[in-house]
């Protein structure tokens, strides 16, 4: 009896084989994208040892440059809007990292599965050269997407931890800021 859902299974099949360079190619890009992350990380640990933190001395500058420039009101309000715009800066920076928690195990399983297919595939035909070699690409894939998720979890908590650390410094020097304006005025 012939599968009345052949042609429809052929078609996946075909589909998820036109995957596979994509993803080998999105894993790719992915290790080299956390090789450059792991060097914006170890430039901002290297930073955080010398007791220097970009974003609390951004806003000092800021604080700075606002203080004779508004009135007390209006100075709150654009301190606010500093705050703000670092918060934002702070999250974009971890979710550069936090990315790649989800997309290197998702694009390792992809890696894993797609070529596992192909290999089941051969091993029915009784190809089995062509079954290993699948089987090596598919678990190769898999290390490595589990690998970039797995770094990236590391360097997002430790992110995460620095950017709480920079806005408690950014919080304090605001609030302190904003009684001195209110006692001045």
């Amino acid at each position: 009896m012939h599968n009345p859902f052949h042609f429809l299974e052929r078609f996946l099949f075909v589909l998820s084989e036109l995957l596979f360079y994509p993803v080998i190619l999105a894993l790719t890009f992915l290790v080299f994208y956390m090789v450059y992350q792991g060097g914006v990380f170890l430039r901002l640990l290297l930073e955080r040892k010398e007791g220097k933190d970009f974003y609390v001395d951004f806003f000092l500058e800021r604080l700075n440059y606002l203080k004779g420039r508004y009135t007390q009101r209006a100075f709150l309000i654009e301190l606010e809007a500093v705050i703000t715009d670092i918060e934002l800066k702070l999250l974009k920076r971890l979710d550069r990292v936090r990315v790649v928690v989800r997309l290197g195990p998702a694009l390792g399983l992809l890696g894993t599965l797609i070529p596992m297919g192909v290999a089941l595939s051969e091993l029915a035909k009784g190809n089995l050269a062509v079954m290993a070699e699948r089987m090596v690409t598919a678990f190769t894939t898999a290390i490595v997407g589990l690998a970039c998720g797995a770094v990236s979890y590391l360097m997002s908590i430790t992110i995460e931890r620095w950017n709480k650390e920079t806005l408690s410094k950014i919080y304090y020097l605001a609030e302190k800021e904003g009684l001195e304006s209110k006692e001045e005025a």
